[in-house]
């Protein structure tokens, strides 16, 4: 599955074949990612994506969290997809990352509100969360240009590299992003 954004940008449904880019992509960012993602230490090779592939593509329908690529200029550039999506009461939480050589261009904020179409048109989601830790203000411009309320603070809500940050949580709804 495809979402194109535009002549430069568009998002695919994560596929094995890219483990290779996706490994590559976290290796050379793995200073900058570690600070704020707690996957980084534990993807050492090539076999760790691998293995977090398998685990979206293998999931049955009803426990399906989309994850796409997002490539830019014809190159893998950082991920984008869903986690704790509840298909019962119809919402799902937002992540994205993205290659520091590709940061400053917008395309996490097109990436993701792609994302939010994706969700609410086709997975007929009512509800959408982002979550950022409060230091990292770039992810947290992300919300805030998209028009998703604050909620409020999830204190310690995340333990990167045995640290806890504070997260903070931000939501839009289906009947908010109609307007």
């Amino acid at each position: 599955m495809q979402i194109i954004i535009d002549d430069h940008l568009y998002l695919r449904e994560i596929k094995l074949a890219d483990a290779d880019a996706v490994f590559s992509l976290i290796d050379q960012n793995r200073d900058t990612f570690r600070v704020w993602l707690p996957f980084v230490d534990y993807t050492r090779e090539v076999t760790d994506t691998v293995n977090f592939i398998q685990s979206v593509i293998n999931k049955n329908e009803d426990e399906k969290d989309f994850v796409f690529v997002m490539i830019f200029q014809q190159e893998i550039v950082g991920l984008i997809g869903f986690r704790g999506t509840d298909y019962t009461n119809r919402k799902t939480e937002i992540g994205y990352w993205i290659g520091s050589h590709a940061e400053g261009k917008g395309i996490v904020t097109r990436a993701t509100k792609a994302a939010i179409d994706f969700a609410f048109n086709n997975l007929d989601m009512n509800r959408i969360i982002i979550r950022h830790a409060v230091e990292n203000t770039r992810s947290g411009k992300i919300p805030e240009r998209l028009g998703f309320l604050f909620e409020g603070m999830e204190r310690d809500g995340e333990k990167v590299n045995d640290v806890f940050y504070d997260l903070k949580v931000h939501s839009l709804l289906k009947r908010e992003w109609q307007k």
